[in-house]
């Protein structure tokens, strides 16, 4: 017997319909189809892989090379902050209370009332210009972008050092508005953040938006960083004893936290419910997924034909499994589903000669009884 895909909607004989693509198995001779989207094969194989301890067990030392995210480029120590444009900077001179901005602003007689209020209701300070510059007395256009506030304030103080014997200057960022971060996706409060002289790091970025929601997966993170994407699975973080808080956040990321129904798994065939299941944090056993659609059908469905259908970035796998003693269903327990993942049971034969016979000669099986009967 083989296995082969088929855009057919109908089940022929024993089959399976896929929701993507629609995959049906069905005992025909096998067909290799390419994904013209992806390249991909979507053959189904000849035969497919029993579902054993052996399996489980080296899958169980895969998924644990997997959950070993890296990392690394997102874990670099943050820098101080630099000045930007945009930021607000609060500037003292001491002993010329002229020369700050709260003075310039608002108690200039070259300006009206009007303008003096609205200078006043102004946030004071010094705003960045686009091209990073301040404008100070004496010191005409400072560039202070890219410079920390230690770094800003020598460069002033050296600037007014020809005017003004030995200044002594305070400069400090008031508003920080030059640095930001998106938080998109399953959180309460979605949108942009602002970085500020404290270090953004991805929990602090996620308690700030609120958290993840009830329909948020926290194993589905992404962070873009400079047009490369990094997925990050939070459970499987915690428990290989990395800590969160040591991916840092920086100016222009982009964090992303997925819907929980993006990583559906597909339970059809025969079962008592057929349905979609929501995957728990990125978890969910074929015995949980079984079970949560009612278990195998006891009149119709062949125990021995329980079929999980996986497609990733290769070509598409295919698992069987034997579900006639309670051992199987030990097995099942530790077989981790996808998401995506298709778990199909076929129907006895007796249910298919009975399907099949129906659709020949309707009503055929039901006069055969009722004759029996008389």
């Amino acid at each position: 017997m083989s296995y082969c895909v088929t855009s057919n909607l109908a089940l022929v004989g024993r089959g399976i319909a896929m929701l993507a693509g629609i995959v049906v198995l069905s005992s025909c001779a096998t067909r290799n189809v390419a994904d013209g989207r992806t390249g991909v094969d979507t053959a189904l194989p000849t035969v497919p892989v029993m579902i054993t301890a052996d399996l489980v067990a080296s899958q169980k030392i895969q998924r644990r090379r997997d959950g070993v995210q890296d990392i690394a480029p997102l874990t670099a120590p943050a820098a101080a902050y630099t000045i930007g444009a945009g930021d607000i900077l609060a500037i003292l001179v001491w002993g010329h209370p002229e020369l700050s901005a709260a003075t310039l602003n608002a108690q200039s007689p070259l300006i009206s009332a009007a303008e003096q209020a609205a200078a006043a209701a102004a946030p004071q300070g010094f705003v960045v210009s686009e091209q990073g510059t301040i404008q100070f007395p004496f010191a005409a256009n400072l560039a202070v972008a890219g410079l920390t506030e230690l770094q800003a304030r020598d460069l002033l103080a050296r600037q007014l050092a020809p005017v003004i014997n030995r200044p002594n200057v305070t400069l400090r960022v008031q508003a920080f508005r030059s640095q930001r971060i998106y938080v998109d996706g399953e959180v309460k409060a979605p949108g942009v953040q602002v970085i500020n002289d404290i270090p953004m790091t991805l929990t602090e970025a996620i308690n700030r938006a609120g958290g993840v929601t009830p329909t948020g997966d926290q194993s589905q993170l992404s962070i873009v960083r400079a047009g490369q994407r990094y997925r990050i699975d939070l459970p499987a973080l915690v428990q290989h004893g990395e800590d969160p808080n040591r991916i840092m956040l920086r100016n222009g990321d982009v964090l992303r936290v997925q819907a929980l129904d993006e990583s559906k798994v597909f339970v059809s065939g025969e079962v008592v419910t057929p349905k979609a299941l929501l995957m728990h944090s990125g978890r969910l056993s074929l015995n949980e997924a079984i079970g949560e659609a009612g278990g195998i059908n006891p009149l119709t469905g062949d125990a021995r034909r329980v079929f999980v259908v996986r497609r990733g970035q290769g070509p598409i796998e295919l698992y069987q499994l034997d579900a006639r003693d309670t051992g199987a269903l030990a097995i099942a327990e530790s077989f981790e589903l996808a998401p995506r993942d298709l778990v199909f049971v076929d129907a006895t034969g007796l249910a298919n000669w009975h399907r099949t016979l129906s659709m020949m000669i309707p009503g055929s099986l039901t006069s055969a009884v009722s004759a029996g009967k008389q």
